[in-house]
């Protein structure tokens, strides 16, 4: 990263201080001075703060830091974003098969859904998109809006605020019509993509939570407009996708 995109100069250094415990277990406050070059008043007011926040704790009788449980709660959040994927990749196999539709896995990133799996109907070839990987704001995807929905109210609110960019002739650009929307996609319990980021495409989406319900994911079913009767087939598809959505919870 450069050296012009650091806007907060005191945290690049307090996380440079956290970054030392990568390398060996236990640090003094002196070695970490010495290390990178900052006054040993800085580093005690950094890993005092650390140590508040659960962070590091200190060894009564060495003086020296380690790290401490809070680290293993940020580790632990982040690794189950990843796990969420490995999981649900047997379960979405299953779901594209009974379906015979392109299922999407999401998790959310600020206001962007994160594509983390995607799986196509066994044998079929013409459905596969490369998703893995790709973003696409919450607000105009049936996966996005089905997590977005499950985010706390001031995050929508804050998110319903930024430009609401038109992709077609569907996409919802208005603040109020995006959180109404966002209000019945909660009370239903899923959310409906009808070709708001892409022409001629449609999808079904709901939200995958954690024990304290928490959105950590969203799932889909995906496919062309023209090629599937969405009006009549949504009940039967939606059982399926809850169904699936469910279980993925199950295994977490």
């Amino acid at each position: 990263m450069a050296n012009d995109e650091i806007k907060v100069k005191s945290l690049k250094k307090a996380i440079e201080v956290l970054n030392c415990f990568t390398e060996k277990e236990n640090w003094g406050i002196t070695e970490i001075s010495e290390k990178l070059g900052l006054y040993k008043s800085n580093v005690h007011n950094i890993l005092s703060t650390y140590k508040a926040m659960g962070y590091v704790n200190q060894n009564p009788e060495t003086g020296l830091y380690r790290l401490d449980v809070g680290i293993f709660k940020l580790s632990r959040a982040l690794g189950m974003q990843y796990k969420i994927a490995k999981v649900a990749l047997p379960y979405m196999q299953a779901l594209s098969n009974k379906v015979q539709e392109n299922v999407f896995l999401a998790i959310p990133r600020d206001d962007v859904a994160l594509y983390m799996e995607a799986t196509y109907p066994m044998g079929c070839t013409s459905m596969i998109r490369e998703m893995l990987g790709m973003e696409a704001k919450m607000y105009c995807t049936g996966l996005g809006k089905a997590m977005m929905a499950y985010l706390p109210k001031n995050l929508q609110e804050e998110y319903a605020s930024r430009p609401l960019e038109a992709y077609t002739e569907n996409t919802i650009t208005d603040k109020e019509t995006l959180l109404e929307e966002l209000r019945q996609t909660r009370i239903r319990g899923y959310a409906l993509d009808n070709m708001e980021h892409e022409f001629g495409v449609k999808c079904i989406a709901v939200p995958i939570l954690n024990m304290d319900g928490q959105v950590i994911a969203g799932l889909s079913i995906t496919g062309r407009a023209s090629e599937i009767d969405w009006k009549r087939e949504n009940e039967r598809i939606l059982l399926k996708l809850k169904e699936c959505a469910l279980s993925i919870q199950d295994s977490m």
